[in-house]
């Protein structure tokens, strides 16, 4: 377990849960790493989008650490938070970590996928002047991986995630805000997307509403859409058609020199 902070967390709430990560290293030799981003609605974090999902990634050479962002009671900005500082450290810690801090990338589901979505799209180059380390590095995502993203807080949102994101009665500026469709640029990193057409909680216009920003922007991705498969199937293995996302998505990392 890697506290993210040594000291207390910014908007710490004294008796919760404390962020941290979990790294499954792929071996010794430098590598590639991807940070994982588990869903729940911004409630919990699945176990099944965590640990399982790392090990599959160390099975293709990449380090993987498992993010243990806080989620409600905690709200926006917390988990963004959780995210950068995460992703700063990877690459404060790159050579003892035996990463390549120019390959660090993120994969988020459902809710998770929001928080790996507004990471992609609302990260900063670091603050150089910073007295801690950490925070002068970049939180720029290299790319981005979404399995049934949580993407926008308009038509098409999930409303726990947005609820407990937010609390009850957000303004419209801030679901604009993080409806995360809307801050695509050509800087936004390359992303991978899936989702089944069944998904109810959250549909497949969330990854639809992503893909069509990232192709106005210019940025590379692949969005793979299987006609059936209910929410949260996670590595999808016992799955008869979704599965075969991890062997697309595999080939697609290996394109982007992961």
């Amino acid at each position: 377990m890697i506290r993210l902070w040594e000291k207390e967390a910014p908007f710490q709430i004294e008796g919760e849960e404390i962020p941290y990560m979990m790294a499954y290293p792929a071996g010794t030799k430098r590598a590639p790493a991807m940070l994982i981003f588990p869903g729940g609605g911004y409630r919990r974090r699945a176990d099944h989008e965590g640990e399982p999902v790392a090990k599959w990634l160390n099975s293709l050479g990449i380090h993987a650490f498992v993010v243990h962002y806080r989620v409600a009671p905690y709200k926006h900005p917390v988990p963004l938070l959780d995210a950068s500082r995460a992703i700063r450290m990877i690459r404060q810690q790159a050579e003892k970590w035996n990463v390549d801090e120019k390959k660090v990338g993120v994969l988020g589901f459902s809710a998770g996928g929001h928080l790996a979505s507004t990471l992609a799209t609302k990260y900063d180059h670091g603050i150089s002047s910073a007295v801690d380390q950490i925070e002068q590095q970049s939180s720029r995502p290299d790319v981005v991986v979404l399995g049934y993203p949580v993407v926008t807080f308009g038509e098409h949102r999930h409303e726990g995630s947005m609820e407990n994101l937010l609390g009850l009665g957000s303004s419209g500026e801030q679901r604009l805000f993080l409806s995360n469709e809307r801050h695509v640029t050509k800087d936004t990193p390359p992303a991978f997307l899936w989702h089944t057409a069944e998904d109810e909680p959250v549909p497949v216009e969330n990854s639809l509403l992503f893909a069509g920003a990232l192709s106005r922007a210019g940025v590379p991705f692949d969005l793979h859409v299987f006609q059936s498969g209910r929410h949260g199937l996670g590595l999808a293995s016992d799955h008869s058609e979704a599965f075969l996302w991890t062997a697309v998505c595999e080939k697609w990392l290996r394109k982007q020199g992961f």
